[in-house]
């Protein structure tokens, strides 16, 4: 009898972390040079990028599985109704074929967003994306190329994926040369960053945080923009210790900055790195000089995640800075876990620890 109270204690326990967020959303201001702004959340800014990319360019098609429904995230709403549904449409349940045929789009002219409704099943399109989408210029001389192509993926944690619905995939992809993978940390960057996608030469990745859309809100420049891929954002600066994350994650390190800096008067340096492939080598070797220290943090496990990336080329390029070992504070080595997963995404409480042993290192 008490070992089922006690089980059902914890199991409520559990279920009240499971469902409370684990980060907290820091709002961006925008340039105040892009004019005039509107509030948006994150699914309404990827939709006023799209729009505006429909609007500009006659070719433009955006296409994948509910996309003429608006997407079960939203973020096509009204597209279809406004540019009609040559233009805006569903394919079947076949991400191989979603990505095939957005090559064979941007092959014959088109500038194609693809839409991969979950990025857990990107992997079907795998082939498609990595031997044929990012080498078709390289192989041609530079001849011909589907540069005009945008694959769009949801991405990372929603507090109930589970193993199908929650992983981040972005280190399979930053292997593959011709290719460019992004993630936005909120509206703002994602307007700038997708449109920035669309008008780049080269096939892209643009994988968007899931648990934003709706609770990340921004004021938003109502014109159009782009914003630099392969360019990473000083977000805080700071003097003793450099903490690099991107997506969702940036905002947990946010919050671990300002906790370090009240707790031990610590002053972290927060950058967003945005742009996975190509990686911004220079803001973040520049900072990791001036502190010494460096903290990379990932939703992805942490073996050949994306920071050992980072970790191996910033050791190359500052070892003779470096006041104490560069952390990784990421997943764990397991399948993503649906009633663990508080324990699996590497918290502010893992972020902050960490810190704490660079510190005193």
């Amino acid at each position: 009898m008490l070992l089922t109270r006690n089980l059902t204690n914890f199991l409520k326990t559990i279920n009240g972390v499971r469902n409370a967020s684990h980060f907290t959303y820091v709002s961006s201001t925008a340039d105040p040079s892009l004019g005039k702004t509107t509030k948006m959340n994150l699914f309404q800014s990827i939709n006023d990028a799209m729009d505006i990319t429909l609007a500009k360019d006659d070719t433009a098609l955006i296409f994948g599985e509910d996309v003429g429904f608006g997407g079960v995230f939203r973020c096509t709403v009204g597209l279809r109704d406004k540019y009609g549904s040559d233009r805006v449409f569903n394919t079947p349940l076949c991400e191989q074929g979603i990505a095939g045929f957005g090559i064979g789009a941007a092959v014959a002219g088109a500038t194609a967003i693809a839409e991969i409704q979950f990025g857990d099943y990107i992997f079907p399109a795998f082939d498609q994306i990595v031997n044929e989408a990012a080498k078709y210029r390289y192989r041609s001389g530079n001849l011909f190329n589907c540069g005009s192509l945008t694959f769009r993926a949801t991405w990372g944690a929603v507090g109930h994926g589970a193993l199908y619905h929650s992983q981040s995939p972005e280190a399979y992809f930053s292997h593959t040369p011709g290719l460019k993978v992004v993630i936005p940390r909120g509206p703002i960057q994602a307007k700038g960053l997708l449109r920035g996608c669309v008008e780049d030469p080269n096939p892209c990745i643009f994988f968007e945080p899931k648990i934003l859309y709706r609770s990340a809100v921004d004021e938003v420049p109502i014109e159009d923009y782009t914003l630099p891929l392969g360019k990473a954002e000083i977000v805080k600066e700071g003097k003793d210790v450099t903490m690099v994350a991107w997506g969702t994650q940036l905002h947990v390190i946010r919050e671990v900055a300002d906790m370090v800096e009240k707790d031990f008067n610590v002053s972290c340096e927060v950058i967003d790195l945005q742009s996975i492939l190509p990686w911004d080598v220079e803001t973040v070797a520049n900072s990791v000089s001036k502190t010494g220290r460096l903290l990379i943090s990932h939703e992805a496990p942490i073996t050949s995640g994306f920071g050992s990336e980072i970790a191996a080329t910033i050791q190359k390029e500052c070892f003779l800075n470096l006041e104490a070992p560069i952390t990784r504070v990421c997943g764990w080595d397991t399948p993503f876990p649906h009633v663990y997963e508080p324990f699996y995404l590497p918290s502010k409480w893992r972020c902050y620890d960490a810190i704490k042993k660079m510190i005193n290192y």
